[in-house]
């Protein structure tokens, strides 16, 4: 059975899309059969397999309207036991293609995942920065929500915001909702403000922070305009080396 995991923060520009595009990957080369599915209406996870998001036809945005089954608008990547379903634009107007009467329109990507006839050990979802319907219909589905936190100063602000929302999501709609874990991104080693930073969120959250801290690594966005993951651009960067340890530290939470 697969696991679902949501990589989510309300906060843009926190690495969440560079997360799902290198854990995705990272997990694929450690022997793990993985679908990353882009849900952002940007679409840069597809953009960071090499996908023009202009030219798609099959995307998830034609499988939430119902226009063609999920199994169709699988694609294949360059990462060996790692497939995508693009995104494109027109996703953010799903709302209105949806009937808003409909009391179970926030079950819809749920039951579309349920068509899935390919097996996955993973399912990772890049939603979009915000708390909308797209992202409320990824929570439901999920089994788990990965936060990347950027070492910043409002760190710890950011993280009660994004727990608070996810217990909405666990008391009105999936209660097996679980935290994967909160991941601290950016990470500057030459900034005793960003070990602060660390400390800081390890201290109040120390159970559900990642050991691995992914850091500012001029790799990671050279990587992404290559259209490429940073394990396969640049497999031995620090950006590279942290994705494969935090694929290990995900994999070691279904052991425990």
């Amino acid at each position: 059975m697969s696991k679902i995991i949501a990589i989510s923060n309300q906060k843009g520009g926190v690495g969440k899309t560079a997360t799902a595009i290198n854990l995705s990957a990272a997990l694929a080369s450690l022997k793990r059969r993985v679908l990353l599915i882009d849900m952002d209406v940007q679409g840069n996870s597809s953009r960071g397999f090499g996908i023009d998001i202009t030219l798609v036809n099959n995307s998830i945005f034609d499988v939430l309207i119902g226009k063609i089954n999920i199994n169709k608008s699988i694609k294949k990547t360059m990462v060996k036991d790692l497939d995508i379903i693009p995104s494109k634009p027109i996703i953010t107007s799903l709302e209105s293609y949806i009937n808003k009467n409909e009391q179970n329109s926030y079950l819809i990507f749920k039951k579309c995942l349920g068509d899935l006839e390919s097996e996955y050990d993973y399912i990772i979802v890049d939603c979009p920065p915000s708390l909308g319907f797209l992202t409320l219909n990824v929570l439901v589905a999920a089994n788990t929500v990965l936060i990347p936190v950027q070492c910043e100063y409002f760190a710890t602000e950011a993280i009660t915001q994004i727990l608070s929302s996810v217990s909405r999501i666990q008391s009105q709609y999936n209660p097996e909702l679980g935290i994967e874990g909160f991941l601290l991104t950016m990470y500057d080693s030459k900034s005793s403000f960003a070990d602060e930073i660390c400390n800081q969120v390890r201290g109040l959250f120390k159970e559900n922070t990642f050991l691995t801290r992914i850091p500012r690594n001029v790799s990671i966005p050279e990587s992404n305009a290559k259209g490429l993951p940073v394990t396969l651009f640049r497999p031995t960067s620090s950006g590279a080396l942290a994705y494969i340890s935090l694929a290990k530290e995900v994999i070691d939470h279904e052991e425990r």
